[in-house]
């Protein structure tokens, strides 16, 4: 959505593929999993090199938290979910990035983690477009 603005920032190619942006917040890149079976946020922080929150500085740290907890809240009123699920596991994928995924009772794989759930339905462009209307009118 917000081609040519990465500033020198390389997104990992996994995030890129599997995720759409919808918008820069003031450090993060937030960004939407292309599975439609749950709301999934996913916030990168536009820093080079950072594969844990401590690689970041004190106040990046903060306004990390910041963001995370505004996303979670606007995914939280967005979708009237059971319960926010916040991790940032990088097992697989080290560059640092938060998700935020929206749960609720009977979803594809509640109780149970997401991760490894099924196969991955994508959006289509019409439903990307609005999810992400509905996200920044939250936000």
């Amino acid at each position: 959505m917000l081609p040519g603005l990465k500033a020198g920032f390389t997104l990992d190619a996994s995030l890129e593929a599997d995720s759409e942006q919808l918008m820069w917040l003031g450090l993060c890149e937030l960004r939407l999993m292309n599975d439609c079976r749950w709301p999934w946020l996913i916030l990168v922080p536009q820093r080079p090199g950072v594969e844990e929150i401590h690689d970041l500085t004190p106040l990046d740290q903060a306004m990390l938290t910041f963001e995370t907890n505004m996303v979670a809240q606007a995914l939280k009123k967005a979708t009237g979910c059971t319960k926010i699920n916040t991790g940032a596991l990088g097992n697989i994928v080290r560059q640092l990035h938060i998700h935020v995924i929206a749960r609720s009772e009977g979803d594809a794989a509640w109780p149970g983690p997401v991760w490894g759930h099924g196969l991955r339905e994508p959006y289509s462009s019409s439903e990307i477009r609005r999810f992400a209307e509905t996200i920044k009118a939250a936000l």
